[in-house]
């Protein structure tokens, strides 16, 4: 066999067995998307980082449309922060560096709350745009966060610092909107 012969042959099958994968743009059945249908893959920090934007956006960034407060109800905000929401106000404010095993490690354990209502107040009446009539119910909590925090660094020269004492104060709003009327005719009817 010439050369020639075997390096067409190795180029057909190399063609052939990638066509045939289902992932490679050469095949023609079905929806085509060219190069872009070879799988690219990502980082797990970049993963990570959109993960926990979807879930502090999807839990803590939107300010919930209640019913409207009743004469003799409770006019007072009742939801204290969960210990999770305490976590990510935490490390929004101070994250926790490094990350590297053995190189630059930083852990906080024994982490204990103490969670104050500083403000409670409820705004008068106004029309918001896509909500219609409503009051805006702040409620503001601080919260001290009292943790122990071991720090370990490997490189250069190995070492472990120990606070156990260490407390970092964080403040959490907890707004939310009350509607304005007979909620039987819909938030915005002003009945």
């Amino acid at each position: 066999m010439s050369i020639k012969f075997k390096t067409a042959a190795i180029a057909l099958l190399t063609v052939a067995s990638l066509s045939t994968t289902g992932c490679f743009w050469i095949t023609t059945q079905g929806p085509n998307l060219g190069p872009f249908s070879i799988p690219i893959p990502i980082s797990p920090y970049f993963q990570d980082g959109h993960e926990v934007a979807y879930k502090l956006k999807s839990r803590y960034d939107k300010a919930p449309l209640l019913g409207p407060l009743v004469e003799g109800g409770p006019c007072q905000g009742v939801d204290t922060p969960s210990d999770d929401e305490c976590i990510e106000a935490l490390e929004s404010a101070r994250p926790v560096r490094g990350g590297l095993p053995f190189l630059d490690e930083k852990q906080r354990n024994n982490v204990r709350f103490a969670k104050y209502k500083i403000a409670d107040f409820i705004d008068p009446p106004r029309v918001y745009p896509l909500i219609g009539p409503a009051q805006l119910h702040h409620v503001r909590y601080k919260i001290v966060i009292n943790f122990e925090e071991t720090t370990r660094v490997g490189w250069p020269i190995p070492y472990t610092l120990q606070n156990d004492e260490a407390q970092e104060v964080v403040y959490i709003d907890h707004d939310h909107f009350h509607m304005v009327g007979n909620p039987e005719y819909g938030p915005g009817s002003g009945y």
